[in-house]
């Protein structure tokens, strides 16, 4: 599969605006395109995006193109959206551009706990939204996730106010129930974080 290393996290259901310029990327997504419009994400655990020689972790999101438009210099301006997840069986070599054996990661089936978990990450996501929103009025309402605690799990990670390598631990978690349940300590700290910074600004 061909992967683009980035220096952020796509979970599956996100949507991932891409600007594409390095011509081995130019390349790869020609070929894309011209195929089944699909490819890796993957976070860059240590170098750059540009120019290659980085080191990167090996759970990733297929991306599929929805949208492309080909610049008269040759860029390509994307919108794609996250599909599924797989992990990175062995790195190919770079050239012509970055590629993976990958294997297919598949979450089971939300359980009941799945379920109570999505509403903790509900509920702590609500008090974080609206404590931010005490200290800046523009940050949006609160999104809307899905009654499926396993899709659930993906919106909510992809909205959270972290990093990329907690989301990358998120994004690796083996089913939803642990990631709902990481996620909602990562919210719980935030929360904890906004409360004593608005206490301090009283």
């Amino acid at each position: 599969m061909p992967m683009f290393p980035l220096g952020t996290v796509l979970f599956p259901y996100a949507l991932l605006p891409l600007h594409v310029f390095e011509p081995r990327y130019r390349l790869m997504m020609r070929r894309v395109l011209d195929g089944d419009r699909e490819f890796g994400v993957v976070l860059i655990e240590r170098g750059s995006e540009v120019g290659g020689g980085d080191t990167r972790f090996d759970v990733a999101t297929v991306a599929r193109v929805v949208q492309a438009a080909e610049l008269p210099d040759g860029r390509y301006a994307l919108a794609t959206v996250g599909m599924r997840r797989v992990r990175v069986r062995r790195w190919l070599a770079d050239d012509p551009y970055p590629r993976a054996e990958v294997v297919a990661l598949d979450d089971p089936p939300a359980s009941p706990a799945d379920a109570a978990a999505r509403e903790r990450v509900a509920d702590a996501f609500a008090r974080v939204t609206e404590l931010a929103r005490g200290i800046d009025p523009r940050i949006a309402e609160l999104p809307v996730f899905d009654s499926d605690a396993v899709r659930a799990s993906y919106e909510a990670a992809a909205v959270a106010p972290i990093g990329p390598l907690d989301a990358q631990r998120l994004l690796a978690a083996d089913d939803a129930g642990a990631r709902l349940a990481m996620l909602a300590a990562l919210l719980e700290e935030r929360e904890v974080e906004l409360r004593a910074r608005l206490d301090m600004d009283e």
